[in-house]
């Protein structure tokens, strides 16, 4: 009775292994698999020519306006826009980039010193922007609840992984053209371009 089982138990995994065997040789061109009326026929392909590539739309990558380092070992920081928006605010969009082997915490770690420490929580509350000639530092915009307009509820940061991220300010007077960027625990970006 042990000797039928195992039999059994011996044809499928053969029949199964057969089937994935034609199934790798004829996804991989070795193989041709044509089917009639229920019968697999399996013969040699034929040497063709490999297709002519496909005109794929071509992927818009962001530009870099400014990268710094900062505190955290292979983590760098990437500026990708900064711009007038409606409502006479100033829209910064940037990219954490995680290339260590660790998991990177937002946590208060990005948020406002003070009376919005406790709300930031994994948030970027903290970034701000600041206006040298003009001796002005701009905030980040906030709501009636005191949430900034910003990147909320954030997870770590897993290694090797990026994060897009977002704050939202007052604008600067429209001769303003340049202005820097500082964000917690990265060396701040100088003259980083306003655009319209």
């Amino acid at each position: 009775m042990h000797s039928t089982a195992g039999l059994i138990l011996m044809k499928h995994f053969l029949y199964v292994f057969f089937i994935s065997l034609v199934t790798v040789f004829s996804s991989s061109g070795f193989l041709t698999a044509q089917e009639e009326e229920g019968v697999v026929e399996v013969e040699e392909a034929k040497e063709s020519a490999p297709p002519a590539p496909a005109d794929k739309p071509v992927e818009k990558t962001p530009s870099v306006l400014a990268a710094t380092d900062g505190e955290y070992t292979d983590v760098k920081l990437e500026v990708t826009e900064l711009k007038r928006t409606s409502g006479d605010t100033l829209t910064l969009k940037f990219t954490i980039i995680n290339d260590s082997s660790e998991h990177m915490s937002f946590s208060y770690d990005f948020g406002e010193a003070g009376k919005y420490h406790t709300i930031d929580f994994n948030s970027v509350g903290g970034v701000n922007l600041v206006d040298a000639a003009g001796k002005k530092k701009y905030l980040v915009l906030r709501d009636s609840a005191g949430n900034c307009l910003c990147s909320r509820g954030l997870k770590d940061l897993q290694p090797g992984s990026r994060a897009n991220l977002y704050a939202k300010f007052p604008a600067p007077p429209g001769d303003v053209e340049k202005i820097t960027v500082e964000i917690p625990h990265f060396i701040p970006m100088d003259d980083v371009p306003i655009s319209k």
